[in-house]
Parts: structure tokens; sequence; C-alpha cells
């Protein structure tokens, strides 16, 4: 007979594996059908879609009153963290870094319009890590990932794509303030406003055309055009670095500046807030497990996810210590989907995005200076991205189509997403109970309800 015997076979094995490179057993490459290099080039690939977050962070989180270099930092610093915890620890190819959506919500709704401060509300991103973590490695996960309805997780990431859109457009100077309409589009007389436009023609082009890092790469041409576009009080829109090449920043201004005391004291205000953020992060991390590893065809026979706790479990740890930094929620990226187009397959993959991150440290000097207008067409690209989730809805059943409606609406024009999340969520459950369908409303829904109608009458008192 020609087969071997099992000890045979298992010696065999056993001589394979002591062969096997040191990277091989960790990241198991040979299984995967993956190598070094292939992995190398998938995290270069990952890297190049996402850097743009590098700049696009610290120039929103910034509008909080926090240093925009330490940002940078930060910025980078938690996208290292949780990138080689990913690798590590879950073994998949998913990057992680400060997610867009959330660092919004962080500035303009809890800093500007609530009042809150920067050092309260990354206090209250680290406690929504603290529950996302409990959630992460106990059972309840997936009780909320049913029990949330579709449409009002839909609602809610549509409302905060196209805040987006409003800010960033508003940031550029592309959307401004009038006193008859309420907004209007800035003059194309104004430079700054066509490097806009341009860019808003751009972009979109270079993404639908599958361009290598489109978004970081509009961002680095719109940056080096405004060096020749005139600006406000006589300065160009770019304005000249420093330097190109310094060494790394610490975050000192942003470091450990959490304020925990504020958190408690203004618990009630804040809850409404909390469970955005962890319905943030929490589906943000489904979706993007669901559909990188689906790519990579890394999902078993029965369709579940290989190391799911480890990889729900990295998100949440590196939400505690984003803020320790000093920036918003932390994510797995969608963006992994171009580095397993690559040919990512482990968490090899996900070591190289940091090892990339620590590279930009050196540069942070040039990130600080990017203008507005250049970072807006990017994060309108970004916000159209989130509002794909529409196209998966039935809008002809108005039990979907109102929730959705309001949510997105109500969030832009008051320009607060609490008062769109809260709309929808109580237009949902009036639908259902008068529709009889009142047993169907899940426990978590009606308990939501109730904190905002809460903090309405909570927030009615303060202001």
């Amino acid at each position: 007979m020609n087969e071997m015997t099992t000890p045979q076979a298992a010696a065999a094995e056993l001589a394979s594996h002591a062969a096997a490179s040191p990277l091989d057993r960790i990241f198991r490459l040979t299984e995967r059908g993956t190598s070094v290099g292939r992995e190398v080039m998938a995290g270069a690939t990952t890297f190049a879609a996402m850097a743009y977050i590098i700049a696009v962070n610290p120039a929103i989180m910034s509008n909080a009153g926090m240093d925009r270099a330490d940002l940078v930092s930060a910025t980078a610093l938690a996208a290292i963290v949780g990138s080689v915890m990913m690798g590590l620890w879950a073994n998949l190819p998913l990057a992680v870094a400060p997610a867009m959506g959330s660092n919004v919500i962080f500035t303009y709704v809890i800093v500007k319009q609530m009042g809150m401060p920067w050092q309260g509300a990354l206090a209250m991103v680290a406690f929504t890590g603290v529950l996302f973590l409990i959630l992460s490695l106990s059972k309840l996960r997936e009780r909320v990932a049913r029990d949330v309805p579709e449409a009002l997780k839909i609602g809610i990431q549509a409302a905060v794509g196209t805040l987006i859109v409003f800010i960033a457009l508003r940031g550029a100077g592309f959307v401004v303030q009038n006193p008859s309409t309420y907004i209007a589009m800035g003059s194309l007389r104004s430079p700054p406003v066509l490097l806009t436009l341009f860019g808003l023609l751009l972009t979109p082009i270079l993404v639908a055309r599958r361009i290598p890092g489109a978004l970081i790469l509009s961002i680095a041409l719109l940056t080096l055009v405004g060096f020749l576009v005139p600006g406000a009080n006589g300065k160009m829109v770019t304005t000249v670095p420093s330097a190109i090449l310094s060494w790394p920043r610490w975050p000192t201004s942003t470091f450990m500046a959490l304020d925990v005391g504020y958190l408690i004291s203004h618990f009630v205000v804040a809850l409404p807030l909390l469970f955005y953020f962890l319905c943030a992060e929490f589906f943000s991390t489904l979706g993007t497990l669901i559909g990188v590893t689906g790519a990579a065809n890394l999902r078993r026979p029965d369709g579940s996810i290989p190391n799911a706790t480890a990889a729900f479990a990295t998100d949440a740890t590196a939400s505690i210590v984003g803020p320790l930094l000093g920036t918003s929620v932390v994510t797995a990226y969608i963006e992994s989907i171009t580095g397993v187009q690559a040919g990512g397959r482990t968490g090899l993959t996900s070591l190289t995005v940091a090892g990339f991150f620590f590279l930009a440290l050196f540069f942070w000097p040039v990130f600080v200076v990017i203008p507005p207008q250049a970072t807006a067409p990017a994060l309108v690209l970004v916000g159209v991205l989130m509002m794909q989730g529409l196209a998966r809805i039935d809008m002809t059943d108005l039990v979907n189509a109102v929730p959705i409606v309001l949510t997105l609406l109500v969030t832009v024009l008051t320009n607060n997403l609490i008062n769109g999340m809260a709309l929808g969520t109580l237009s949902y459950i009036a639908l259902e109970v008068t529709m009889g369908r009142r047993s169907q409303i899940p426990a978590m829904v009606w308990g939501l309800g109730v904190v905002f109608i809460a903090y309405a009458i909570v927030i009615a008192q303060i202001f």
C-alpha cells in the first residue's frame, strides 16, 4: 500500500509543522493559501485605502478644541494598537482605526451642541468601550444584533452619513449661511469654493475607477493645489508645513485627559449618546466582519465567523485605548476589503497596516496643514458609502420608511443626531402599535423610547 499509516501521517505532519517558518505557524499562512509577500502587499493596499483617516480625524476633532498635532499622533497610535491586536489575537486581515461618523458626533453633537467638555466626551467613549467589551465576551451581543430593528440601524447610519456630508461642505465653505434660505452654496467667485468643487468632481471619479488609495490620493492632490489657491487673509489655502519629516510627537495634551467625574454627574444626559456609540460600534464591527471574512472566504461552513469573539473584543479594547490616547471610537475598517482583494487572508495583513501607521507618525507636520477643502470631498464619499444600507430597505413600507426618513432629515435639518434618533425611534414604536404589532416591538426598543423621552425632559429643563 502507498498510503501512510496513521503514525506515519502524524510524523509527516509534525515534521512539516516543524519546518514551517515562525510566521507560518503564528498566522497559518499555508493553511489559508497565502504568503508573507502577499500579506505585506495586502496590508499596503489596505493602508492606502484608509490612510485618509490620519488627515480627516484630526481635522474634525480639532474643532472640539483639541490640539490637531496631538490628534494626528493619537489617531495613528490608536490604529497601531488596534491593528496589532487584531492581527495577533484574531488573526484576521482587518485593519482598525478611529471611526468615521463617531468623530463627527463627538465633535459637533456632544462638544459643540451639548456643551460637554471634550475630556468628559472622551470618558463617555471609554465607558462605551467597556460596555462593548462586556457584550463581546458574553452572549448579549447576539441579542443586541437580533433585537434592534433594521430600519432603525439603517436610519441612524444614513443620518450620520448625511451629517458628515453637510459638515464637510460647511467646513470647506461650499455651504454657507443665508438669511433668506438658511443655507446656500458658497460663491463660485471664491477660489476655495472652486477648489472644493473640483475635488467633489474628481474624488468620486477616482473611487469609481477603483484607483488604489483614491481618497488619500485626492486629499494629497487637493492639498498640493491649495499651495497655489488664495484663501482668507491673503494666505494660500494650504500653508507651508514647518517640516516634512519630524520625530513622532506624543499626544501630551490629550493622553489620559478623560474626565470621569463629568460623565458621572451628567450620566442621564449622556445616556442616549452612550446608546448611539454602543450601537454604532457594535453594528459597524459586525457588518465589517461579515463583509471582509466573506470576501476572503474565511467563514466556516455553517456561516460563522472565525475568531469573532476576539475580533469584537479587539474593537472594544481599542475603543478604550483610543480615548486614553485622545481620540474617539476605534473600529474595524470596511476598507480592509481592498487588502483582501489583494490577497490578504491573515493577521499579518493587519500588522503590515500597523507598520505603515507607525511610519506615518514621522510625517505629522504634513498632516497638520491639510486644509478642509482637501478633506471635504473624501468626507462626502465616506458619507455616501454610509448611506448604501438604504438599498436593503423596502421603502414602500411606511413602518420602515417613516423612521428612516425622520431620523435622516431631522438629524440634518436640526444638526442634531439625538433629535433624529428620538423621532425615528418613537415613530417606529407608534407605527407598530397602531398596526396592532405591539408584541413585536423588542424590549430594547421600548427601553430606548423611554430613554429618549426622559432625555427630552432633561434637556428641556437645562435649556
